[in-house]
């Protein structure tokens, strides 16, 4: 070696020891104007229109107080996350497209999303009045003519790495991954007007249903004449209505066909939401709590979307449509059949088809 070659390498030590590690500055892109529209679709699986919407709601929660270490401006707070909901849940990926470390990612998406998630009693919501409630029953009559119905219940899984304690194995579905089991109830024009995203992935649906505040309303007759669809999972009840096992008579199929094909909205409604944001199909890497977070936040984004108006992007190059599609399927895990022993339940039920159904 070269001694002046040496020489300065020691000079290099000495100035790293009395100034630091230099600081490694990140070359950001202007995604928003310099991405044509279609293409910021695909990426950001939102319109800019939207995007700038969404941005009055939540910006003063994302500026910084000074403009010091590079601060990052609220628009690229939100695409970074933006662009994480769109990806398979890879923080390298998105901090190399948006030009800024892993860390500073890993902090955005938790910032963001949580005030994206704050956003759920302005976007996610029950009908409260009785027109409200009215226009919600013609959109779901409409589909295939089933009477009085108001929200169509299902739940779906969203993959977690396993929280570890003592209690990781709660998260454990019978698919045997880690899992967050969320609740969600939607309208027949596929908004979400109720989402429940806190119960480990072993938890049977009813369990989650059970302990609800939307059971809790209904109990106290919040929404008379209204009725909730679900699958055989759910128990009966007089204002919840599950699918006959063995329907014998014409009226019994009428029924079940019926019920069927108007509950379907809500298996369509997740298969939207996860195709527009990969992420809730992939699964979250991230802590329990940023996940949680996640999860209702992209339920909010997809109530803004289908309000405005939106079609569904196109999947970004990195994603394959098969595989998004096999793990969308893969998140709805059906559940053993509930025994039903409301009597009750089945008797308002039985009067319900002879009355709806069979004189049909």
């Amino acid at each position: 070696m070269d001694v002046f070659d040496a020489y300065e390498d020691d000079l290099e030590v000495i100035e790293i020891v009395e100034m630091g590690i230099p600081r490694q500055m990140y070359t950001r892109a202007d995604h928003f104007y310099g991405l044509p529209e279609l293409q910021f679709f695909q990426r950001f699986r939102l319109t800019k229109p939207t995007v700038l919407h969404l941005l009055t709601l939540i910006e003063e929660r994302l500026e910084f107080p000074t403009d010091r270490n590079q601060a990052v401006s609220p628009i690229n707070q939100l695409l970074t996350t933006l662009r994480f909901f769109a990806s398979g849940g890879h923080l390298s990926t998105v901090a190399d497209y948006m030009g800024m470390h892993i860390s500073t990612v890993s902090r955005i998406i938790r910032r963001v999303s949580d005030a994206i998630a704050r956003l759920y009693h302005h976007f996610i919501k029950m009908p409260q009045t009785l027109m409200e409630q009215r226009l919600i029953q013609n959109g779901f009559f409409d589909i295939a003519r089933f009477p009085r119905v108001i929200g169509a219940i299902d739940c779906t899984h969203i993959k977690i790495e396993s929280p570890g304690g003592e209690n990781a194995e709660v998260f454990r579905n019978r698919k045997d991954y880690f899992s967050i089991n969320v609740q969600a109830m939607c309208n027949a024009n596929m908004e979400f007007t109720n989402v429940v995203a806190r119960w480990p992935g072993s938890t049977h649906d009813m369990t989650i249903f059970n302990n609800s505040i939307l059971r809790a309303n209904f109990e106290n007759g919040d929404y008379p004449n209204c009725i909730i669809l679900g699958d055989g999972g759910y128990g009966v009840r007089h204002y919840f209505f599950t699918p006959l096992l063995n329907p014998h008579t014409q009226e019994e199929q009428l029924y079940n066909e019926a019920h069927i094909r108007t509950r379907n909205v809500i298996e369509r409604t997740f298969g939207v939401c996860k195709r527009r944001f990969p992420v809730l199909a992939y699964g979250c890497r991230l802590k329990k709590e940023t996940v949680l977070s996640i999860i209702i936040a992209c339920a909010v984004l997809h109530n803004i979307a289908r309000q405005m108006g939106e079609d569904e992007p196109p999947l970004p190059a990195d994603i394959n449509q098969h595989e998004l599609q096999r793990l969308i399927e893969d998140g709805q895990i059906p559940e053993v059949n509930v025994i039903d022993n409301q009597r009750r339940g089945s008797e308002i039920r039985r009067n319900f088809i002879t009355n709806f159904f069979g004189n049909l």
